[in-house]
Order: structure tokens, then C-alpha cells, then sequence
């Protein structure tokens, strides 16, 4: 079985920072393609970045300059960096993992999910 269990959520104002971390069991995640997703009330699951085997990385251009998703694989671990944060961020964010070839953007292609950690962005 494969667990995803995120961390580093909270509560900042806007301007600032968080690091979130997604630790990673059952599998390795060095041949998966490894995302984050977000949701705030009233919005549809956003995917915010996604980082594949290779270390390449796409983000939503709601965050593009803001955000940076890394990974360790020795650590089977993925990052997400969120610097200048906006109250727009406020949402759960989720890591999500595809044991499969190929990017995707979308919410249903990936397999295993974390139970979320939520951030809130204050004015």
C-alpha cells in the first residue's frame, strides 16, 4: 500500500511564506510523477505543480515565480515552496502521486492521495 501524509500547513499573512512536505511510504517515488493539488470553498481542484522523474516541473500560472515543488527521493519525499503568498492561496492542499507514464493536470489520473494540510493566507 502507498501513503501519502502531508505537513507544514498553517496560517500566514500575505507576503509570506510556507514549506509543505509530502512523505511518501510503501513506494518510492522516484519513477512517479509526483503533484500538488489545491481546493478553497466555492473552487474547483486546482493542480498547482507537478514534478516527474526527471525532475522537470509545470505550475499553474496562478503560482508560476511564487512556487517551487522539489523533490528527495532518498528522503521519498516531495516539497512545495510557496513564497509571497496571497490570500487567493488560502486553501487544503494535497500531494498526489501517478504510478504511471506521462504528465497530467488532472485530478482523476492520480492514484494515491494524501489526507491534506490545509493553509490560510491572511490579509
Amino acid at each position: 500500500q502507498v501513503q501519502l501524509v502531508e505537513s507544514g500547513g498553517g496560517l500566514v499573512q500575505a507576503g509570506g511564506s510556507l514549506s509543505l512536505s509530502c512523505a511518501v511510504s510503501g513506494r518510492t517515488i522516484s519513477n512517479y510523477n509526483m503533484a500538488w493539488f489545491r481546493q478553497a470553498p466555492g473552487k474547483e481542484r486546482e493542480c498547482v505543480a507537478i514534478i516527474n522523474w526527471g525532475g522537470d516541473t509545470l505550475y499553474a500560472d496562478s503560482v508560476k515565480g511564487r512556487f517551487t515543488i522539489s523533490r528527495d527521493n532518498a528522503k521519498n519525499t516531495v516539497y512545495l515552496q510557496m513564497n509571497s503568498l496571497r490570500p487567493e492561496d488560502t486553501a487544503v492542499y494535497r500531494c498526489a502521486a501517478r504510478a504511471s507514464w506521462g504528465f497530467t493536470t488532472l485530478a482523476r489520473d492520480y492514484n494515491y492521495w494524501g489526507q491534506g494540510t490545509q493553509v490560510t493566507v491572511s490579509s
